[in-house]
């Protein structure tokens, strides 16, 4: 039985998501959010489509996109929030993680 975890799914995030997945013409697929050792800062974080899902792992849906984390990043990622910016500065998705003490220059990892 899977449980519970504190990561959010903006309503643009979700669409983006609906968006990616349509195109590449998947229904089989969830967006996996984890953190690994690694980057300047100790951590970093990986966003990416995963067509597996363990027993251990926490699953939230959010409008029919389902969000899995594994046991590991559940701590590190409670009360996230993940959004997609579309700007003429950035495009992609963007996490807002109170959890993290710092972050590196670069943005792409934290402690």
């Amino acid at each position: 039985m899977s449980q519970a975890h504190g990561v959010v799914l903006t309503p643009t995030a979700v669409e983006k998501v609906k968006n990616l997945l349509t195109a590449e013409g998947r229904d089989d697929l969830r967006l996996r959010v984890a953190v690994e050792p690694g980057g300047c800062s100790g951590l970093i974080y990986q966003l990416f489509f995963d067509e597996q899902v363990e027993e251990t792992d926490a699953i939230v849906a959010f409008d029919g996109v389902e969000v899995v984390v594994d046991p590991m990043s559940v701590p590190y990622l409670d009360g996230a929030s993940i959004d997609f910016e579309d700007s003429i500065q950035k495009q992609g998705f963007t996490i807002d993680n109170p959890n993290a003490a710092g972050t590196c220059a670069c943005g792409d990892s934290f402690s």
